[in-house]
């Protein structure tokens, strides 16, 4: 697999770890996924990211998860990596990357609050990974609690010469896109892929605004993989039609505290999962809370029926 660079384009699904009823890691389950992803036309993987629910998984379980996703697809994979000390952020990219991993993604901690405490943080990481390991920048304020304006992100992609991607996640944050590509063209900071998250909820002008794409997982990644290919065609409308058919349903998915019982949900409902438990902690979607989901579910299959369903 090729390695992530500063131009990685497209689509890479936040990939959801699928565990049986019990608990455990299902893997035939996990097979079905990474299948499914491939067919719909994503451009790579996230695996342990914070919808793979990787703090709920042992060193040995996010190894054997990488291992066997690797060796079910070509398509390149990045792993997260985040950890409370650089020791085991190192032990685990040591592992993931020697499995065949493209890059990892590393997530601040929420006890930095000034920007050289920042930049610092990842200075340290990238030398704790090492220095020939690609990583990728995790910025999602609303749930770190850790803010990275521009200025402080062009520091860290110029002083960890292995920083080459941003998954953004700021909202707003279409102002710090425009900012970020205004650094790169005035000589300020060298380019980074900018693959942006929060379900998709913006991704409609995300692309238009410079990113090279999304790295979220959306239950319905295929509308992911349009907005990406009908904005790089210069298809505005059509971007935006498609987009606009899915946003009931986006909106719904993007709910702070069910939005992985939503999307693990929909995902058994179109056969892909077993079953939607999460790991201990984990919500639960209500009777009534599954029945909305449900009806926005028949009313997306009249405009894209690509989203079958299993009764």
């Amino acid at each position: 697999m090729a390695p992530l660079d500063r131009n990685t384009h497209g689509v890479f699904a936040i990939a959801p770890t699928p565990f049986s009823e019990e608990g455990t890691i299902d893997f035939d389950s996990l097979s079905r996924l990474v299948d499914f992803y491939g067919d719909v036309g994503v451009t790579g993987l996230t695996l342990l990211g914070q919808m793979g629910e990787a703090p709920k998984l042992s060193h040995e379980e996010s190894v054997r998860i990488v291992q066997q996703v690797i060796k079910r697809t070509d398509l390149p994979i990045i792993v997260g990596v985040s950890a409370p000390g650089y020791a085991a952020m190192r032990a685990l990219a040591v592992d993931v990357m020697s499995a065949g991993a493209g890059g990892v993604m590393i997530a601040p901690p929420n006890t930095l609050r000034t920007d050289d405490q920042i930049v610092s943080y990842y200075e340290g990481a990238a030398g704790a990974i090492g220095a020939d390991v690609p990583f990728v920048i995790q910025d999602y304020p609303l749930s770190f609690s850790v803010v990275m304006s521009p200025a402080v992100i062009a520091r860290i992609a110029n002083a960890a010469p292995g920083c080459v991607m941003l998954k953004h996640e700021d909202w707003p944050g279409l102002e710090k896109i425009s900012a970020l590509r205004q650094l790169e063209a005035d000589g300020a900071m060298p380019r980074l892929s900018i693959l942006c998250g929060n379900g998709g909820l913006f991704l409609d002008f995300e692309t238009e605004r410079g990113a090279d794409g999304a790295m979220t997982g959306y239950c319905v990644p295929e509308l992911l993989v349009d907005v990406v290919r009908h904005t790089t065609a210069g298809d505005r409308d059509a971007a935006h039609d498609v987009f606009d058919a899915h946003l009931p349903l986006l909106r719904y998915e993007q709910q702070p505290g069910i939005g992985l019982a939503v999307r693990k949900y929909v995902m058994k409902r179109r056969g892909i999962l077993a079953s939607d438990t999460q790991r201990k902690p984990g919500s639960v979607l209500s009777a009534r809370a599954r029945t909305e989901v449900d009806y926005l579910l028949s009313r997306l299959t009249r405009k894209d029926s690509r989203v079958a369903l299993l009764a």
